[in-house]
């Protein structure tokens, strides 16, 4: 009996490390939002890290987070890094490239509690009287992320923040 068991748990584990090697290298999750704001008044919103305490799905998550800025005051240059609790980690963002008032382009290091490197881009383009608001991430999928997606899809994982972020984006530019 106890043979089986074992025989089953090893089958088990090789259909989950089997399934892990199907999974794509890389991963882009996206989401999209009408807000109706002039993209003059969303750019700023996303290109400087100082003003995404008001929007970002993550900045409620730890009150106590240690957060710094460094670099340019915002674009390109920008840099912010934060250190917090188990559901914010700790990570660095970096403005790479900036076309005011229509795209931001940012490097993503994540420390802990995982390691990533990944991009985050925004685009914003007018559409009569509002903006669409594009926010993408991309990045590799290392063997223990693609382990994470046998049981959830980094799109399920990060688009429901992408779309939350999104929301209170929203609402702060069109105040």
């Amino acid at each position: 009996m106890f043979k089986k068991i074992l025989i089953a748990l090893a089958v088990i584990v090789a259909g989950v490390l089997g399934l892990a090697t199907t999974k794509p290298d890389s991963f882009s999750v996206q989401r999209s939002i009408s807000i109706k704001a002039a993209p003059d008044k969303i750019y700023p919103l996303v290109s400087d890290f100082h003003r995404w305490a008001d929007w970002s799905p993550w900045e409620a998550l730890d009150p106590a987070m240690q957060r710094s800025h460094s670099g340019a005051p915002s674009g390109p240059g920008a840099v912010y890094s934060w250190d917090g609790n188990q559901a914010v980690g700790a990570g660095r963002m970096e403005v790479m490239a900036a076309q005011p008032p229509a795209k931001v382009t940012i490097k993503l290091d994540f420390i802990r509690p995982f390691e990533g490197h990944n991009s985050t881009h925004f685009s914003v383009v007018p559409q009569g009287d509002a903006s669409l608001v594009t926010w993408v991430m991309t990045g590799p999928t290392p063997f223990v992320s693609k382990l994470m997606q046998v049981f959830v899809s980094m799109d399920k994982l990060i688009g429901k923040d992408f779309e939350a972020g999104l929301a209170k984006l929203k609402q702060v530019a069109e105040k």
